[in-house]
């Protein structure tokens, strides 16, 4: 189905951009709902309001990494659509399917901010990454194949914008191998998604050159 001109994309693809765009503001900032502002005494000393704070430290950090997180989902939604020109109904099914696990993630954040160290929660946030990763890359293909793709986009833009995809995927499945080392510690697993990013880029530039 493709009723827009060449310079313009089509309506429903406009409406399904902007409706995910919607989605994926109201799951970012349903993170710090949770996030509750410690209740101190009034006239406490100083130190008080640190260990406060202090306390808050799980919620905060599950706040952050989810925060950019889902951002990164959101990029990654916004560069493969950045290269759409048509609406197909096809897009309709896995683009919901993605947002519904975008729009879980406030949750299993919670329940392993709530539940530090414990196995199940840090278990059931990873897989929920994972799940979301690949509805993403899932997404991004279809995204970026006929009949939707635009047939001005570049095949290398094309490459790159796919090759980022399995980055959270990964970052995620070293989160969690980790629990089951220590689950406290399985978080810092994430923070090698920028490492897969640049390996995956690398891997795709190599590809590149190597195409006739």
């Amino acid at each position: 189905m493709t009723t827009g001109s060449k310079d313009r994309p089509d309506h429903p693809l406009e409406r399904l951009i902007f409706f995910s765009d919607a989605v994926f503001a109201i799951a970012i900032t349903l993170l710090i709902i949770d996030v509750h502002a410690p209740h101190v005494p009034s006239g406490s000393p100083d130190h008080a309001y640190v260990r406060a704070l202090l306390e808050q430290t799980p919620s905060l950090f599950g706040f952050f990494v989810s925060f950019f997180v889902i951002g990164a989902f959101w990029a990654g939604h916004h560069r493969a659509f950045a290269l759409a020109g048509h609406y197909s109904e096809k897009l309709n099914g896995p683009n919901l399917m993605m947002l519904c696990s975008v729009v879980f993630m406030p949750f299993t954040t919670s329940f392993m901010s709530h539940n530090v160290g414990s196995f199940v929660p840090t278990q059931l946030y990873n897989l929920s990454l994972v799940v979301t990763g690949l509805l993403n890359i899932r997404l991004i293909r279809i995204v970026t194949s006929a009949p939707v793709v635009a047939e001005s986009a570049p095949r290398d833009r094309i490459a790159y914008v796919r090759a980022r995809g399995p980055g959270v995927v990964l970052g995620a499945l070293c989160a969690a191998t980790i629990a089951f080392w220590d689950a406290r510690y399985s978080q810092m697993g994430l923070l090698t998604i920028p490492i897969w990013l640049r390996l995956l880029k690398r891997w795709t530039t190599r590809r590149l050159a190597a195409m006739p």
